[in-house]
């Protein structure tokens, strides 16, 4: 099974790009984040065309994430447990069935700026959940892949230039430590 995940940072500026890339890529199963687009108008149909199921959780105008998969989906999640008011489409998770099941979470961590503050603390707080569902996902059976746009610089060789990240969410010691 072939999997890939894509931030593609809006569907609309990029529909055209992805639909050249699929048939290169012979990708079963994308998991896409920053979709920014509701689950009712994401172009499900042109995916559907290829050959692909689909599946969205979707937000107006940012973040958003998305399933596509030649196999079927089955058990489809929306939203990171922990948390029933959290509103940010930022989570998505559904069994891949294939030779194998395989269960395929696709994530859009939080960026976390500006630093202090809400936006920071909720950055921390979604790690902490992604931790603990983590846990009960590896405690089953299940072969689980977590993929997607983490939004951290977990050591400095993986930026250019570590010391104007130094004071940025994505690489402060807190977010590094929680990834």
């Amino acid at each position: 099974m072939k999997i890939a995940s894509f931030n593609i940072n809006g569907i609309k500026a990029r529909i055209e790009r992805i639909l050249e890339w699929l048939p290169e890529s012979a990708v079963d199963v994308v998991l896409m984040q920053e979709i920014k687009s509701m689950d009712e108008t994401f172009p499900r149909e042109m995916f559907e065309d290829l050959g692909y199921n689909v599946e969205t959780h979707g937000q107006k105008s940012f973040n958003g994430v998305a399933i596509i998969s030649k196999l079927p989906l089955e058990d489809v999640t929306r939203g990171l447990p922990g948390d029933a008011d959290d509103e940010q489409a930022r989570w998505i998770e559904a069994t891949v069935i294939g030779d194998k099941a395989v269960r395929v979470c696709g994530l859009y961590l939080p960026n976390g700026n500006p630093v202090p503050g809400p936006k920071y603390d909720y950055k921390l707080d979604w790690m902490d959940r992604l931790h603990a569902h983590a846990k009960s996902l590896l405690s089953s059976e299940e072969p689980v892949l977590m993929a997607g746009d983490y939004n951290i610089i977990p050591q400095a060789d993986d930026a250019d230039s570590p010391e104007k990240w130094r004071d940025d969410a994505l690489f402060l010691p807190e977010s590094r430590a929680a990834y």
